[in-house]
């Protein structure tokens, strides 16, 4: 009875759910880091190397990723290229745990320029957003089968709320008329978009934020501005504004509201999640190709 009496007092002092680790995830980029949040829910602690505002194609990993890494029980990439720095990153950290590669499954559209041959851009497709859940929910399980039915349950419903966004989406789309379509930003990273959505995105620099506008890439554009062809121009929260305000002054643009291609917005913005990021671009898309 004593021994009872003291594992119970034990039990009341440290109770179970308090000695429980959460698996500790790594994401690459905000968006990924956002995906895990939601199908992980309270069971998982995520740590996100490139974070809201910032541009994984350029992103110069710390010794602090290499460490944050290698505690690690899962890292989630998205692949087709956007992260050419996370190989060497995983491989210098000692890190030996599994890792999930969310574009897997996704049928990569060509891309030429910047040494990719596939533009990595996917989530900007939210039938692919789709796939990369599925991929995160999958990949959780067979890291963690304790919380399986939760990772279930949280996958679930938050694929409902994409599959409801993408009714929207095509919706809002469909109120401008095809001849309006088109729009200017700064960088090549929605082609995605462009495929399941119908709208026509023109940019200056290739698929990575690397790359610089040359001035006869900047000449046609103003050319295709003044004759009325494309109006809207948009820039993204990962680049510099000095192009798209150079095209609007030169050409004489309509310059909407930013977008959001490579990463979220901070906690506070228009754009802190992976829904709200589409949600925010889709609008700003709509007000600005009513313009053209």
């Amino acid at each position: 009875m004593i021994m009872f009496r003291l594992l119970f007092a034990v039990f009341l002092l440290f109770p179970a759910s308090a000695h429980a680790e959460k698996l500790k995830l790594v994401a690459s980029f905000s968006i990924l880091g956002d995906m895990a949040q939601l199908v992980g829910g309270d069971d998982v602690d995520v740590k996100t190397l490139v974070g809201p505002d910032g541009d994984a194609h350029v992103y110069e990993p710390s010794p602090a990723d290499a460490k944050t890494i290698v505690s690690a029980n899962l890292v989630i990439v998205n692949g087709l290229g956007f992260e050419g720095w996370m190989e060497r990153l995983i491989a210098s950290s000692g890190y030996a745990g599994p890792v999930v590669v969310a574009s897997h499954g996704i049928e990569p559209l060509a891309f030429s320029g910047e040494g990719l041959t596939q533009d990595p851009h996917a989530w900007q497709s939210l039938a692919n957003g789709r796939i990369y859940v599925a991929n995160i929910r999958d990949a959780l399980i067979a890291a963690d089968g304790e919380h399986a039915d939760k990772y279930r349950a949280n996958a679930a419903h938050y694929l409902k709320q994409i599959d409801a966004l993408d009714r929207w989406v095509k919706n809002e789309i469909a109120t401008v008329p095809a001849g309006k379509r088109k729009v200017i930003t700064s960088h090549d990273a929605f082609q995605y978009f462009a495929r399941r959505y119908g709208v026509q995105f023109i940019a200056p620099l290739g698929v990575s934020t690397e790359s610089e506008a040359s001035a006869a890439d900047i000449a046609r554009l103003i050319d295709q501005i003044r004759a009325g062809k494309v109006r809207a121009v948009f820039m993204e929260n990962i680049t510099d504004a000095r192009l798209i305000r150079q095209l609007e002054s030169d050409g004489g643009a309509y310059v909407g509201g930013t977008l959001y291609s490579d990463a979220l917005s901070s906690a506070g913005g228009p754009a802190a999640t992976y829904l709200a990021m589409f949600r925010h671009n889709v609008i700003q898309l709509v007000e600005g190709m009513e313009y053209n």
